[in-house]
């Protein structure tokens, strides 16, 4: 197939573009009933994208998921969350770097790609992988369960990011980290500006700890980590417009 003789920049650059093509701005609508205590995102919410594995060849050509995992110290016996799994890329990689000891944790809102991927699971024995399904203001993890939570091109869908972070941050075991795979583009163009992402999880009690910009990812790459007292709903205050888009 033409994607496994992409060079890599070539491969990275197209799994971009079909990114950007997957989303449309979506609008603002009412806010979710369990997210009420919660500001709202005073910003655009990317449509959520296809979740068809068809770029994996592509992905893998251009080293996306090892640098990933290396980058995020995914070794094995390592315990991961996979929130917006879809249809498992960095599922079924991270199964195999994370070995028997280790365990995955595949999340997403949407059950027929979950469907697919329990399917996909099963046919390919991977017995250290659960999969759960959330909500658009909650990723429903056990607490102090995860060494590590991965969020790959999919921050920018979440309609109820303060309410989502904050109900994350108890899964985080100590020392736990958030991984965020992104890219530099307004949220309706599938992508969030660095600066607004930072401010979004600053305000929601995690500090910046690592980041870089990367072509084989198509984008960026942060590093998270708690810090401070989790606020209170009612303190938490929104950041769009102190980061304008364009």
């Amino acid at each position: 197939m033409l994607a496994r003789v992409m060079p890599p920049k070539l491969a990275a650059l197209t799994l971009g573009l079909l990114l950007l093509g997957a989303c449309t701005e979506r609008p603002s609508g009412e806010q979710s009933a369990t997210a009420l205590d919660f500001p709202r995102a005073d910003r655009t919410v990317s449509a959520i994208g296809d979740t068809e594995f068809s770029t994996e060849a592509a992905r893998d050509e251009a080293g996306e998921a090892e640098y990933v995992m290396d980058w995020a110290g995914i070794q094995l016996g390592t315990t991961v969350a996979d929130i917006g799994a879809g249809e498992g890329y960095y599922t079924i990689r991270l199964a195999e770097r994370v070995g028997p000891k280790g365990r995955v944790l595949a999340q997403d809102i949407n059950r027929g790609a979950l469907n697919r991927l329990g399917e996909r699971v099963t046919r390919e024995q991977l017995d250290n992988v659960a999969i759960k399904e959330g909500a658009v203001d909650d990723p429903r993890l056990p607490q102090n369960s995860f060494d590590r939570i991965f969020m790959v091109h999919m921050y920018h869908e979440i309609e109820e990011p303060y309410a989502f972070l904050w109900r994350m941050r108890p899964a985080l075991a100590k020392g736990g980290q958030v991984i965020v795979v992104d890219r530099d583009q307004a949220t309706h163009r599938h992508g969030i500006p660095p600066k607004l992402l930072f401010c979004e999880f600053d305000a929601v009690g995690y500090r910046l700890t690592g980041f870089t910009e990367q072509l084989k990812l198509g984008g960026y790459i942060a590093r998270f980590e708690v810090s401070g007292e989790r606020p209170e709903p009612s303190a938490i205050k929104t950041c769009a417009s102190r980061y304008p888009q364009s």
